[in-house]
């Protein structure tokens, strides 16, 4: 039952209260008692009692991280504890005034017990915490509106609200096994069945082994079960990257807004100005020319003519359909392109290109390659099969055949820049753009024995997608082939330029596409997931997307090589404007 008083002289009808009193319904002071107001003493007393509370907070929240003993304290934490106290201790006496006034005010001994003393005293600390109001105005309880209350405090969270997880005992014992080497780190996931604890398990084990920090690394905000056995093991916290937008790319008559995940500067900022560009001409146009993810065991035989034998074997259009069942027999999306073979000596390398729907399909051509060699082996039993990948494949490595025979997706891209557009948007001209790629591009590639680098940064556009969707960042390496071609067209008005890119490989399902910040990416462009209505059209469409942006970026980079803007602009979105020898001076 609530208890309220009219006033500090009329008879109080106590009652054992079941709530805290509400501070809104006395109106009498409890420095009323005292002859003189003290203000100023409990101003200094206030400010002592949080100051020391948060330092201690502060230095708790740091042993926690540091798995230091609570009890283990320096003369500082002294000092700040025994400020708390007496702090503490003043303003319960300040506050007990007012007890002291009821007891007199209420003839009745037993109306308050102790139990109502401590609820009370509670909520008023409770309330003056909460109130960010002077110390003066804390003595008048008259007060008509009182702001909410803090939020209580826990151990997950704390002043600056950086996360920390709180390690139990039995958290304690398991990090002391990992550190000593009993309990293997990559176990942690199917041990526990947790995997974000196994992450804060192992990444605390990982500090106390190496002594050093990961407090710049984030651990929670991570749904560390998607990653499970598909992307990444035994992870202790993720990387930031941010995403810009680059766009809208008009391309084959529909408007994409490019997502592009890096951490340089003017990156996005002059693809987005490739993308306007292309856009007031009229948009670009983009072509698959071919589609095939391609694998190259390697084998061997005693002789080179039992190599040869297999492949003409191999080669043999009437053996094709019979290995082309045996291959799609791995996935109900494989699909057998064609057999090329090379031979070194007694060693064979068969290179499997084949159709692999929406995913980039590596695993998948794998495992149909398994499937022929398994097949193989029965009319080739002295066949020895050293590897799955001989690196005629090649994967992630820059080779002529990938230049060549294309990998994953080729795809040309063009675009006819209006020469308006060139001086007013671009701030140059079609003549220097022509001369530029010729001497940059193509001869300057070729006197440095560029292979398929034909091209100002194809890599940086490529890289910086594949990371926002979700692609494997490693393969930039054959998926940057490029060569960029300009040309005056219309009586050297305007300006041709185009990039053809013979070995993009992405895929819009499996691997990194399924986590959620890629999946939205993916998402963004129209392109998540497998495509219902034709299998392998939404992967196609994002490499066809990828080419696109290429162009932008390529058209806008030459561009700021052409005026002489590159430094310029790279100095005003990447880097420091301060003058290094005067300030090394």
């Amino acid at each position: 039952m609530e208890t309220h008083r009219r006033s500090s002289t009329n008879t109080v009808r106590s009652h054992k209260p079941a709530r805290p009193i509400a501070l809104e319904d006395d109106s009498t002071k409890a420095s009323d008692a005292l002859p003189l107001p003290l203000y100023l003493t409990n101003a200094v007393f206030f400010t002592l009692f949080f100051s020391a509370v948060y330092f201690l907070l502060c230095r708790w929240r740091e042993k926690i991280r540091s798995s230091t003993p609570l009890h283990v304290v320096t003369f500082s934490e002294i000092v700040a504890i025994l400020a708390s106290v007496a702090s503490f201790i003043y303003l319960l006496g300040f506050f007990g005034i007012d007890f002291v006034q009821s007891l007199v005010l209420r003839p009745s001994a037993d109306v308050w017990a102790t139990e109502d003393d401590e609820v009370e005293s509670e909520v008023l600390l409770r309330n003056e915490d909460a109130r960010h109001v002077t110390c003066g105005q804390a003595l008048d309880r008259s007060i008509r509106s009182l702001q909410p209350p803090a939020p209580i405090v826990t151990a997950e969270k704390v002043f600056d609200e950086m996360p920390v997880t709180v390690m139990t005992e039995e958290d304690e014992e398991i990090i002391r096994s990992v550190v000593s080497g009993m309990t293997p780190s990559y176990s942690l996931e199917s041990k526990l069945g947790d995997c974000k604890r196994a992450a804060a398990i192992r990444r605390e084990a990982l500090q106390r082994i190496t002594g050093k920090s990961l407090s710049g690394l984030p651990l929670d905000g991570f749904d560390y079960e998607s990653i499970l056995g598909q992307c990444c093991e035994m992870p202790v916290g993720y990387v930031q990257i941010p995403v810009g937008i680059a766009g809208p790319l008009l391309l084959n008559g529909r408007e994409y807004s490019v997502p592009m995940a890096t951490t340089e500067g003017c990156l996005v900022a002059s693809t987005n100005r490739g993308c306007k560009a292309i856009h007031l001409s009229g948009g670009a146009t983009s072509v698959l020319l071919r589609d095939g993810m391609t694998r190259a065991p390697v084998v061997r035989f005693d002789t080179a003519k039992r190599a040869a034998d297999l492949k003409l074997y191999l080669e043999d259009p009437e053996n094709f359909e019979t290995l082309a069942c045996v291959f799609n027999r791995s996935s109900r999306f494989a699909r057998l392109q064609s057999i090329k073979c090379a031979i070194a000596g007694k060693n064979l390398y068969l290179r499997f290109s084949c159709f692999t729907g929406d995913a980039m399909g590596m695993n998948m051509v794998s495992k149909g390659v398994q499937n022929v060699l398994d097949f193989l082996q029965t009319d080739f039993p002295d066949m020895d099969v050293i590897g799955i990948s001989g690196n005629f494949c090649s994967d992630k490595k820059p080779a002529s055949v990938n230049w060549i025979e294309g990998r994953g997706k080729s795809v040309v891209c063009e675009a006819i820049i209006n020469g308006d557009v060139v001086r007013k948007v671009l701030k140059t001209s079609v003549e220097s753009l022509v001369e530029l790629n010729m001497l940059k591009n193509l001869t300057g590639s070729a006197m440095a024995g560029a292979l398929g680098g034909f091209n100002a940064h194809a890599s940086n556009i490529v890289t910086a997608v594949y990371i926002a969707t979700g692609q494997d960042p490693a393969q930039n390496v054959e998926s940057s082939h490029c060569i960029t071609m300009m040309e005056a067209v219309n009586g050297g008005k305007d300006l041709h330029v185009s990039v053809t890119m013979p070995s993009i490989e992405v895929g819009t399902v499996g691997g990194g596409t399924r986590l959620a910040s890629q999946s939205a990416c993916l998402n963004l462009l129209g392109v998540k997931g497998a495509s219902k209505e034709s299998p392998g059209a939404n992967s196609i469409l994002l490499a066809t997307i990828v080419a696109g942006a290429v162009l932008a970026g390529e058209l806008s980079l030459m561009s700021a090589l052409a005026a002489g803007q590159l430094v310029k602009s790279h100095m005003k979105y990447n880097r420091s404007s301060k003058d290094v020898s005067k300030v090394s001076s």
